[in-house]
């Protein structure tokens, strides 16, 4: 799958329909979007239009996950869209989303798993500004080893961020991670495509948070395969119960 770069700019606005003008490197098109009727307009006239079209879905990803006040005439972004990337398949979170040496894939999580699991997760009490995690790892012939930490960050998407990084600290193999944080499975294999084109803002024109973290993150993702994979929170999983449990013991501890 190929991705193209292209440039967003909020050239007229009223109420709330806009225009919009899309370019890149030779051409560009001006599209409508209305922000209350989610109408997008998309005038067939050269490769550039056709191409937004054939890819509208995520183009309007980018449009539904803009806030109001960041429609304003003027409004700049630039970003990226990946040549007939199947959406469905990103978001269905049974699949497993890979990073592999600078590329982005996806797989059905059905079939035989050839590299071992770690389970992170972590426990944040902001009554009392503490956290904790935990990281265990499942080796293909089915043994555990488990590790728990003190959080340094201050909030719950953070310490599921911090989880993560240390697990990749430790083993610098390749390895499936298994999170029930949507925040870190798709921040590292989607949203930030999109920061850092844009000097690390989102597409509302404000900073992302954990910029550090994510950028250590995304260094230990660089040159090996890691596979992000989705569990649900408090739903009978053992390994995900195991880690809640122990990170809710070590932080209470701490």
């Amino acid at each position: 799958m190929r991705a193209k770069q292209m440039h967003l700019e909020i050239i007229e606005g009223t109420d709330k329909k806009f225009a919009i003008i899309i370019s890149d490197e030779s051409r560009q098109v001006v599209v409508t979007y209305d922000t209350s009727s989610k109408e997008l307009q998309i005038p067939l006239i050269n490769e550039l239009a056709e191409f937004i079209r054939r890819n509208e879905s995520q183009f309007r990803g980018i449009l539904h996950n803009k806030k109001s006040e960041s429609y304003y005439v003027g409004f700049r972004l630039d970003f990226s869209i990946i040549d007939g990337k199947d959406i469905s398949k990103f978001k269905d979170r049974n699949n497993i989303i890979i990073r592999e040496k600078g590329k982005v894939l996806v797989e059905s999580a059905v079939g035989k798993n050839r590299l071992p699991e770690v389970y992170t997760d972590a426990s944040y009490d902001e009554r009392v500004e503490k956290g904790a995690f935990c990281v265990l790892r499942k080796e293909l012939d089915g043994s555990y080893e488990a590790r728990e930490f003190v959080c340094e960050c201050q909030d719950s998407n953070s310490a599921e961020l911090e989880a993560v990084i240390r697990a990749l600290e430790i083993y610098e193999d390749d390895l499936r991670i298994i999170t029930d944080s949507q925040y870190v499975r798709k921040g590292i294999t989607e949203w930030i495509i999109h920061w850092k084109l844009n000097d690390w803002h989102t597409a509302n024109g404000t900073k992302a948070k954990n910029i550090d973290m994510w950028k250590r993150l995304d260094r230990l993702c660089e040159n090996r395969r890691v596979e992000f994979g989705y569990v649900k929170a408090h739903n009978n999983h053992f390994e995900n119960e195991y880690c809640d449990l122990m990170a809710r013991i070590k932080r209470e501890e701490g």
